[in-house]
């Protein structure tokens, strides 16, 4: 049972037996009043109220289940008054034995069933109730110990599911927590990638200003034009460097990082070199440039470069027979990068948590971009960004 009822039940367990408890003498009044008279109580009111009194241990059976027991075993003195046995009884016997089996321990419940079955057996051996049915005391004692050993069981099948149940829910609750935590991972590893590129990208440009600077000094008194033009290029070069830093720091970690690779970074000049190596590699790609890539700072080409590498490589895993498309435009204040293909795309799985594509995300949000991936209409893969390019001679706030 799940839901609202459910909830209700678990936190109000004596009011809901006691509606349970209240159940099973009506059902006894019921089958009561249906049977012939000559079956009834020879004091009816009486056996009512001794019916309610066996029904009493199942609104106990999860506030105070060991005193419920104690008290259903009690009222087995119940048929020497009333020369019958309510059919509450049995069925409060029933009910106990299968909720010691089904919350307590294998031993509490086996123990709990003793309890309650061999007073039974006992009374049947001895003293057996008189009814309308011709039958002994073995008849009897068979009858009752099929029906502890039936209820038993279903109560151990019952705690067997649950445990199970509880084990799988802590299994995925641990899964889902690695599968955050290597998302997590997963992002600051690229962010820690990043920080090292434009870190490179930033020593580029300290090292172009400082080469600029000994060349103006040495020409400033017999060319003061070319020393001029050098260090209005300082001045650009500067505001450049200036925007690098920031987003450097804007992802920069405190961990050690290993010595930075000194070798040039690719950037938007790369992308054709790369779209000829992919098409060596076995998949047709054709490329389309628009408008003038050299204004763009060398961190954003760096960032259109891997994300055409990234959409690339996945295509050539993922896409099968296919081809595929890379544009790159620069028009608005924007830059767009787009990589298509019409394969089949990357197969969703559960341990598949998107490493690439975590670090395109990256990527593009350093700049203020904004990044699109899904399928495409008809069939294939995309891999849309749109990242800002900001003028030359804008000064960072």
């Amino acid at each position: 049972m799940t839901g609202p009822p459910a909830r209700w039940w678990r936190d109000h367990p004596l009011t809901g037996n006691a509606l349970f408890a209240a159940a099973l003498v009506l059902m006894e009044v019921a089958f009561t009043l249906l049977t012939p008279r000559e079956f009834w109580p020879s004091r009816l009111p009486l056996g009512l109220a001794w019916s309610v009194l066996c029904a009493t241990p199942v609104a106990l059976r999860r506030v105070a289940p060991w005193p419920a027991v104690g008290l259903a075993v009690a009222t087995l003195a119940i048929p020497a008054f009333l020369d019958q046995a309510p059919a509450s009884q049995s069925l409060t016997f029933v009910v106990l034995t299968y909720t010691m089996a089904a919350h307590r321990p294998a031993r509490p419940a086996a123990v709990a069933a003793v309890l309650l079955w061999v007073p039974v057996v006992v009374a049947n051996v001895l003293a057996p109730v008189e009814s309308g049915l011709q039958v002994g005391p073995a008849y009897l004692v068979l009858n009752n110990l099929l029906t502890a050993l039936l209820s038993y069981a279903v109560g151990r099948a019952v705690q067997a599911r649950r445990v199970t149940t509880e084990a799988l829910r802590e299994r995925a609750r641990v899964a889902e927590e690695n599968q955050r935590s290597l998302a997590e991972q997963a992002v600051a590893d690229e962010r820690r990638r990043i920080a090292r590129e434009l870190h490179d990208v930033v020593a580029h440009h300290v090292s172009v200003m400082g080469v600029l600077a000994t060349g103006a000094r040495r020409v400033l008194r017999r060319d003061p034009g070319t020393a001029d033009e050098a260090l209005a290029t300082i001045e650009d070069t500067s505001r450049v460097t200036l925007r690098e830093m920031r987003r450097l720091l804007d992802v920069l970690r405190t961990d050690a990082e290993p010595a930075a690779d000194l070798t040039p970074q690719p950037g938007l000049a790369g992308i054709e070199a790369l779209v000829e190596q992919v098409r060596e590699a076995g998949l047709p790609v054709t490329l389309h440039v628009e408008g003038d890539p050299g204004q763009v700072e060398e961190g954003v080409s760096l960032t259109s470069y891997r994300i055409v590498q990234e959409a690339l490589t996945n295509a050539l895993k993922h896409a099968g027979v296919a081809t595929a498309q890379v544009r790159v435009a620069v028009d608005g204040g924007y830059l767009t990068v787009e990589v298509e293909d019409t394969g089949r795309g990357p197969t969703p799985g559960p341990d598949r948590i998107g490493h690439g594509l975590v670090g395109m995300r990256e990527r593009v949000a350093l700049y203020g971009g904004t990044l699109r991936t899904g399928a495409r209409p008809g069939g294939g893969f995309r891999v849309s960004a749109r990242i800002p390019v900001e003028p030359a001679g804008t000064v960072p706030a």
